[in-house]
């Protein structure tokens, strides 16, 4: 049953991310800020795929918490493409917040963010984080998420600071802090407790919130046009 749910639920989560990625792409002709937002949401997608659906192979087999050595680098390496495009997701999401109320980007922010975004990319690439093997090593997971979670800081102060009088960005802060919020712990005690990697369920829940509000916006926008 665990693997039905989960899985269905994975899927679920996969269809409506890449889909609205391309709905975005294909109709943000005239709002060609929505792009920005439409290819974020599409990498997202397209990256969590190389873990999902390793992981949703060990539900159904059996063998997710005792993986084969082949599927447990497929979990792993999965991981590590998932990293990479989170990590894309939020750059392209800062450039849509500017695009999105139309000012010039600040440089401090820009260089900060490029950094940060280089940080997480090298970090990610030493073998001590054990990808192939899909190892669980605390302090990498740990080092290798301190520049992410900076990254994603900067993009929720950004959601406070340009989204407060719109009508569904303005949601977007809380949906991302509550996204890192559940993600932290994950990195912090999955490898003690197993049971703490569930909070990656809520946290994609979240994913879907930022989502939606991202189609209500555009809809709205559309409409007003």
């Amino acid at each position: 049953m665990r693997a039905i749910m989960e899985s269905g639920f994975y899927l679920i989560y996969l269809v409506f991310i890449m889909g609205l990625g391309i709905y975005l792409l294909i109709k943000s002709k005239e709002k060609r800020f929505f792009i920005y937002f439409g290819l974020a949401a599409f990498i997202l997608g397209f990256g969590d795929a190389f873990h999902l659906v390793p992981r949703a192979v060990g539900l159904f087999s059996k063998t997710l918490d005792n993986p084969s050595e082949t599927l447990a680098m497929f979990l792993g390496v999965g991981k590590l493409v998932t990293s990479i495009t989170m990590t894309i997701f939020y750059g392209l999401v800062y450039i849509f917040i500017y695009k999105r109320v139309s000012k010039e980007r600040n440089k401090i922010f820009d260089i900060l963010v490029i950094i940060l975004m280089i940080s997480r990319f090298a970090l990610c690439a030493f073998p001590q984080n054990g990808w192939v093997t899909n190892d669980s090593n605390v302090l990498w997971g740990v080092l290798r998420n301190i520049p992410f979670v900076i990254l994603g800081s900067i993009v929720i102060v950004l959601f406070f600071m340009h989204f407060k009088e719109t009508k569904y960005l303005k949601w977007m802060g809380p949906a991302t802090i509550l996204s890192f919020g559940f993600y932290i712990p994950v990195v912090l005690f999955a490898s003690m407790a197993k049971w703490v990697g569930m909070l990656m369920l809520p946290k994609t829940i979240c994913y879907i919130w930022i989502g939606i509000l991202g189609l209500l916006d555009f809809k709205t926008i559309k409409k007003t046009d």
